[in-house]
């Protein structure tokens, strides 16, 4: 005799993880899979369509070539962490230690998961700026950590001090700050950090500062780790990574920089995650970090170009637009279009909605806002468009964006 319907879903729940209930799937990367059934324009995931600097790509196949394809180190490729320390000496000027506070991860989404359970445990609270990164809501909830959202506001994406005073207490073990920030290309300033700082000297708790976006800066926006400001070395945990820098994103070679006490259980944790990043690329990365200043220099002078360019095409497509200061992502907000027909797409929110259409009817992928919130109706008015793309590409969604106006 079979089990009604209704039994056998109750069985199953029981079966599976109560935490992967409470977040879905990456809307991002959904948004790439209608992108790529519908034939659209990719505005939505962060991921380069030009090529990656010719020297990294040759540096690997010539790792591959060497026979560099066995396990590395657990916590990473020796040439890579001295790497990774001499540049981030020069960049912030702060050392750290290669041997006792450098871990290798696969890609900086694995050294933020790392890093939470490495320091989480039942009860623990952490602050989030939202809107977020789409990761950080389900890494909290994975690592067991009770997420304590502060609002970022348009149109500089400031935050109110008295809000973010009163996210902090006995139980707050962490803030995640991700600057320049993704979605808003906020670049977060020196009194802003030194705020945040008082309150984690005040409840002794850490910063892990997502920093994967660091030389993507424009209008003299200036990168500041929050390693870097006075006290707070050994209260942060800096996340970073190859992708965005050196757009090899699908290379998956992230780090944590910390002090020894987290480093014992980041180290732990990622080795029963993932074991080691691959051992090829890791070395092609420790050539990339000594790429010199002007490749640098140059990395922002593009990306600038790019954002003039973005930003022109949504304007005159309708949009209002906030002007990022860092990162290669534009927020909008979509206020002034007629919410889509909720019968030929249904969804709770406008930008979901919204969203949809655009995919499936003007042929261009972007990011409903709501994705960024832990209430989605609070991201309902925006949509969020990426720039990192060849020129073909931004003007193939320039072309199609026009109908909107029409």
């Amino acid at each position: 005799m079979t089990a009604p319907d209704s039994t056998m879903a109750q069985i199953s729940r029981r079966m599976l993880s109560a935490k992967a209930e409470q977040f879905t799937e990456s809307v991002i990367r959904e948004m790439t899979r209608l992108a790529m059934k519908h034939h659209a324009v990719n505005l939505s995931q962060g991921f380069p369509d030009f090529a990656a600097p010719e020297e990294i790509k040759e540096a690997a196949r010539q790792a591959i070539a060497e026979d560099i394809n066995q396990y590395a180190i657990t916590w990473g490729a020796k040439p890579l962490r001295d790497a990774v320390v001499e540049k981030f000496a020069r960049a912030q000027g702060v050392r750290y230690d290669p041997e006792r506070e450098i871990t290798v991860c696969c890609g900086s989404t694995e050294a933020m998961m790392s890093a939470m359970m490495a320091i989480i445990n039942p009860g623990d609270e952490i602050v989030v700026f939202e809107p977020f990164y789409e990761n950080y809501g389900p890494d909290a909830i994975l690592s067991g950590a009770s997420p304590r959202f502060v609002k970022l506001r348009p149109p500089d994406w400031s935050f109110d001090e008295k809000e973010l005073s009163a996210a902090f207490g006995p139980h707050t073990k962490a803030i995640i700050l991700n600057t320049p920030n993704n979605p808003t290309g906020k670049v977060f300033t020196r009194s802003e950090l030194e705020f945040i700082r008082d309150l984690c000297v005040r409840w002794n708790t850490y910063c892990i500062t997502d920093e994967i976006y660091e030389h993507i800066l424009y209008d003299g926006a200036q990168h500041i780790s929050m390693a870097a400001i006075d006290g707070m070395r050994d209260h942060t945990i800096v996340v970073n990574g190859l992708s965005k820098t050196y757009s090899v994103t699908g290379w998956r070679v992230g780090w944590v920089l910390a002090p020894p006490g987290p480093t014992q259980p980041i180290r732990k944790v990622h080795d029963f995650l993932t074991v080691g990043a691959a051992a090829p690329l890791q070395h092609a990365g420790s050539i990339a970090l000594y790429f010199p200043q002007s490749y640098y220099h140059k990395l922002a002078a593009t990306y600038a170009a790019k954002r003039e360019r973005i930003l022109k095409i949504l304007t005159a497509a309708g949009f209002t637009v906030f002007k990022p200061r860092g990162a290669y992502y534009v927020m909008t907000d979509i206020s002034g279009f007629a919410d889509p027909d909720p019968v030929q797409f249904p969804a709770e929110t406008k930008d979901v909605r919204f969203s949809k259409y655009l995919v499936e009817k003007v042929g261009v992928a972007v990011v409903p806002g709501s994705s960024f919130y832990n209430d989605p109706r609070d991201g309902a008015s925006q949509v969020r468009f990426t720039f990192c793309k060849k020129e073909e590409t931004l003007a193939a969604a320039e072309q199609r964006l026009s109908r909107l106006r029409a």
